[in-house]
């Protein structure tokens, strides 16, 4: 299972998760990390679109979800994860972790590990790692792709 953090504005205009290009760029590192995207079920801890729109017809801009809106959203994520029942979630990001683990989770601190922790009354197994939109944003975007494969090679082991 893979949870990020809300849909973008294509993933919006879609109705699916990761259609855009960080959608693309993640397809592309899990099947290079041994993990078939077919395969996983993919999810956002926020459910609608947070934007901004500075003119009426351009592009919507991102706008972070906060605290309020992720806890809103907790029941539906938590009956996802009911009927689901992964055997790991890669968490995508700042937003997906502090959904799912709390507001002090910091994605830096625990990327590339597998967390065991109880989530919604269910123990479960956690690869944090960073959003691939920040991979598209990075200043080395090979070095921060390197570090997102890397990543899933761990959440990959752990499948294994």
């Amino acid at each position: 299972m893979l949870v990020g953090e809300q849909p973008g504005d294509q993933e919006d205009r879609q109705g699916k998760p990761f259609v855009g290009p960080a959608g693309r760029l993640l397809d592309r590192a899990l099947e290079e990390a041994g993990i078939d995207p077919s395969e996983a079920y993919v999810t956002n801890a926020v459910k609608h679109f947070k934007f901004t729109q500075a003119e009426p017809r351009k592009r919507r801009i991102h706008k972070a979800p906060n605290l309020r809106e992720m806890t809103a959203c907790g029941p539906w994520l938590a009956a996802e994860l009911a009927v689901v029942e992964p055997e790991l979630i890669v968490v995508l990001g700042a937003t997906a972790g502090k959904a799912l683990l709390g507001s002090s989770f910091r994605v830096t601190q625990v990327r590339g590990t597998v967390l065991e922790e109880e989530i919604h009354g269910r123990p479960e197994r956690l690869v944090p790692t960073v959003h691939p939109s920040s991979v598209l944003r990075a200043d080395d975007r090979e070095a921060a792709y390197r570090g997102l494969l890397s990543d899933l090679k761990v959440a990959a082991q752990a499948l294994s």
